[in-house]
């Protein structure tokens, strides 16, 4: 029997991707901002809110596949997930380790450009990149971009190193959005928060 895109991360794919997430790391530790990937204790929480059969998904920053194949393995279909990675390495093994997701090799600034579907059908933005070590103008355009997609009542995931939230308070009501720590863990490499974002009109009637 063949195995299942969502675990077939294991072996030697595994092996390659993560020889060139620490590469990616080293070539450009902004970009990466880790040294290791992310521990699946972080990708539960990351995908927590993720509904199967609920709506599309993107992931930014797909990185060694951690958070695609937690999605997989949630229950979402592999044609409903959409993964953006800018680095051209770690998108080829993403494609290899998950023929059958759509790999997106492109900035996340530019997100709605490369898509599959139209603004609304999104439930949910997996983010894995590292927003904190951008400039203001850079999160502003992947925030923008994420909930041009995203349906009315959809959320942004991020995780962060950090102790606050990797977006500020100003940038937040410049967007009309809302934010909440929504969990945290000490088994990753930083330890890590994680947060959601969502419409204040959304937020408000919760």
């Amino acid at each position: 029997m063949a195995s299942s895109p969502a675990l077939s991360t294991a072996g030697r794919p595994l092996i390659a991707g993560y020889v060139e997430f620490v590469s990616a790391w080293i070539r450009n530790p902004l970009q990466t901002a880790s040294v290791l990937p992310s521990s699946r204790y972080l990708a539960e929480l990351m995908i927590a809110g993720v509904e199967p059969g609920k709506g599309r998904v993107i992931e930014l920053g797909g990185g060694t596949g951690v958070f695609t194949s937690a999605i997989l393995k949630l229950g979402v279909a592999s044609s409903e997930l959409e993964v953006v990675e800018i680095n051209e390495d770690l998108a080829h093994q993403l494609r290899l380790t998950f023929p059958e997701v759509s790999i997106i090799e492109a900035d996340a600034g530019m997100l709605s450009r490369h898509v599959a579907a139209a603004p609304g059908d999104y439930q949910a933005v997996v983010s894995g990149l590292p927003l904190l070590a951008m400039r203001r103008a850079q999160q502003r355009g992947i925030l923008a971009e994420a909930f041009s997609l995203l349906a009315d009542d959809g959320a942004m995931y991020q995780f962060t190193y950090s102790t606050k939230c990797p977006v500020n308070a100003g940038l937040l009501d410049e967007l009309g959005l809302a934010s909440e720590q929504t969990g945290f863990t000490w088994r990753n490499f930083p330890p890590a928060r994680v947060f959601r974002f969502t419409r204040r009109t959304v937020a408000a009637r919760v």
